[in-house]
């Protein structure tokens, strides 16, 4: 296995490699968030803002009462997001419980979205307590399904008492089982990994272990995507980037509802990692509710004014 010349695969090097990291400057990194909260764009641009941010998105369903029609529903909207102008974007992906992968596929592929991915929670998400037999059997029940994307969660107990090797392993172990059949997204939980020093150190962990991308949340558990943890996450990516030449994505989920909150992303990742990330393959927005508002936003730039919600539908 590939570990970018950084680890051998021992606990001791791993130890060592995540011990020389720097560690983050957290009065620093809130101030820096914040300030670039204040930032806008240009009227000029915001349209392109949106539909950046529009396929960016991972529409996202991860209910006990999810049914089949709601998640070919949810599959239709991803495809064509205003079947009255196809001019907007599909999104990035639709993010789906697995025993839904298989429906998500094939109607995707149905309605003219093969080129939407379909991710699969997996690992015993959202709390990752399974046996190793049973995160792995889970994985590969979403492969064979048609998963393209594999959103992992990490042993959070694990992490926090330091036995880095078990985690690091774990991810190693599913990055094997996907292949080169899917994407493998890693979700940290850093509403439970606490300090900002915890979040850089998974950042990296998971990226020597073969991460495609790092993600904050599951969504289940606040707080999620703040602003201050994206930040450090995107210049963990940058700073991988700089040592390996190699270009991990970022996913941050939880908390992203509006255009608003979806645009200061754009200005946190153009700022912080660079414009090279500004793209799907390198940048998702995990989001159920926010994709509505990105299109009502955009009937605005083209009308004048808002739209009712019976515009859009309900997801």
């Amino acid at each position: 296995m590939n570990f970018y010349g950084l680890v051998d695969g021992s606990d001791a090097s791993l130890k060592k490699y995540l011990g020389a990291l720097s560690g983050v400057d957290q009065v620093g990194a809130d101030a820096r968030a914040a300030v670039l909260a204040t930032r806008s764009i240009k009227t000029s641009s915001k349209r392109w803002a949106i539909d950046t941010a529009i396929s960016m998105v991972d529409l996202t369903t991860l209910e006990g009462a999810d049914t089949p029609g709601k998640v070919q529903a949810l599959c239709t909207k991803a495809v064509r997001p205003d079947p009255t102008d196809l001019t907007v974007p599909s999104v990035g992906a639709v993010c789906v419980y697995n025993d839904m992968v298989g429906i998500a596929r094939k109607h995707l592929d149905l309605v003219g979205g093969n080129h939407v991915g379909v991710a699969a929670v997996s690992t015993a998400f959202p709390s990752g307590r399974a046996s190793m037999k049973v995160k792995l059997q889970d994985t590969d029940d979403a492969l064979n399904a048609g998963a393209s994307e594999i959103d992992m969660v990490i042993d959070r107990g694990a992490f926090l008492q330091g036995d880095y090797i078990s985690v690091f392993n774990e991810i190693l172990q599913i990055r094997e089982l996907c292949g080169t059949r899917a994407h493998l997204k890693v979700i940290f939980e850093t509403g439970e990994l606490v300090t900002y020093d915890n979040v850089r150190k998974a950042s990296f962990l998971a990226m020597a272990a073969g991460a495609d991308f790092i993600k904050t949340s599951t969504g289940k558990v606040a707080p999620a995507a703040t602003a201050p943890v994206v930040l450090v996450m995107l210049e963990a990516v940058r700073d991988f980037y700089a040592m390996t030449q190699v270009r991990i994505g970022v996913k941050p989920a939880g908390g992203i509802r509006n255009t608003k909150d979806a645009i200061k992303q754009l200005v946190l990742v153009n700022e912080t990692a660079g414009p090279e990330w500004l793209t799907p393959s390198l940048f998702r927005i995990g989001a159920s509710a926010l994709l509505n508002d990105l299109l009502m936003q955009r009937m605005k730039m083209d009308d004048g004014y808002y739209a009712s919600p019976q515009y859009v539908t309900i997801d």
